[in-house]
């Protein structure tokens, strides 16, 4: 109970800063200006004031012992609209045999796809560097909260679920997949064009092939990166698939990168939630541990710890209630992989 994930304010501005500045992403730019325009519309999402396509729900991980800020992560409410295609290559496989020589080959393609009525993604997961391994699996909270969220509001996601693994990069962060075809069809660097990408990603359309790529005419360093993920995302991938999310033959346009995909009722988090009022009083023994979480005026709060069900009532040791700022009468949602009180 020593940390709680909870949705972004605007104090947390700076230390958003600073955790972005570890990273190179577009969920999590380090610049103060877009920190705060992220912030700012996170909040508008979680009132219900932003409209569902274009909602972005910003959440941070606090050291309830320190207040330090130690990683965030995001739902996109809709990945792919009218205004902003979401784009992906699809892999697929094609024989091609000849009579005369007695010979095939089963050949991979890459063939380019657009989606304008996208599913919902979940992404934007990242810590802290010095809290990275420790007992108290920080990775996995910052994980689960979003998914239990959702559960609480599903007429606000779509009836699918999305989420973009992040592939192996080099040293110098460079994708050996962008080199080998996206810098070749747009003369841009990864990182510029990953960039550009986040706030009009229309040069894709206009600059890649339409045409089927034929994976073999590719550097061999791309074709070993295709598909495969980061050492430093491999846990929250493992943990995706534990939920429901498989892999949907599509990878990222830029970096290659692993798709991922899972039908919002299906994902084992959202079917597992349950809903109890809070019993106002501790227990003798607590013989259930999970997700469990709290939402009240737009403000929702989550974290990991042991609990007790009696006569559809919730028991929850003192440290939980001060750490979710209880108030009487109050209901919480719970999950897990394993819950069925």
């Amino acid at each position: 109970m020593s940390f709680v994930v909870r949705n972004v304010r605007r104090e947390d501005l700076s230390q958003l800063y600073d955790l972005a500045r570890q990273f190179t992403l577009l969920n999590l730019p380090a610049e103060k200006r877009l920190i705060e325009a992220k912030i700012e519309k996170s909040e508008g999402s979680f009132a219900g004031e932003v409209d569902r396509s274009e909602a972005e729900y910003l959440f941070v991980l606090e050291d309830l012992e320190t207040g330090f800020i130690a990683g965030s992560s995001m739902i996109l409410a809709k990945s792919g609209t009218p205004k902003s295609a979401n784009f992906s290559f699809e892999v697929q496989k094609r024989e091609r045999f000849s009579k005369e020589l007695g010979i095939g080959f089963i050949h991979q393609i890459l063939r380019l796809k657009s989606n304008t009525d996208g599913p919902t993604e979940v992404g934007g997961l990242i810590v802290d560097r010095g809290y990275r391994r420790r007992p108290e699996k920080v990775g996995r909270l910052m994980s689960f909260s979003r998914f239990l969220y959702m559960s609480l509001y599903p007429e606000r996601f779509e009836k699918e679920l999305h989420a973009e693994m992040a592939p192996p990069l080099t040293e110098e962060g460079r994708s050996e997949f962008w080199e080998s075809l996206g810098r070749r069809f747009t003369g841009m660097p990864y990182h510029e064009a990953d960039m550009l990408s986040s706030t009009n990603n229309d040069f894709i359309r206009s600059l890649f092939p339409e045409e089927d790529i034929y994976l073999c005419l590719l550097d061999s360093r791309a074709r070993l990166v295709l598909g495969q993920v980061g050492e430093e995302t491999q846990a929250a991938m493992h943990l995706l698939k534990k939920m429901g999310f498989k892999y949907k033959n599509e990878v990222d346009p830029f970096d290659g990168g692993p798709h991922l995909g899972c039908p919002f009722n299906d994902c084992l988090l959202i079917k597992n939630m349950r809903k109890f009022t809070w019993a106002e009083a501790e227990a003798q023994e607590y013989g259930h541990t999970g997700l469990v979480g709290y939402e009240k005026d737009n403000e929702f709060s989550c974290l990991w710890t042991s609990y007790a069900l009696k006569d559809g009532k919730i028991f929850l040791p003192k440290k939980a209630c001060e750490a979710l700022s209880l108030e009487k009468q109050a209901t919480l949602a719970i999950t897990g992989y394993d819950v069925n009180p």
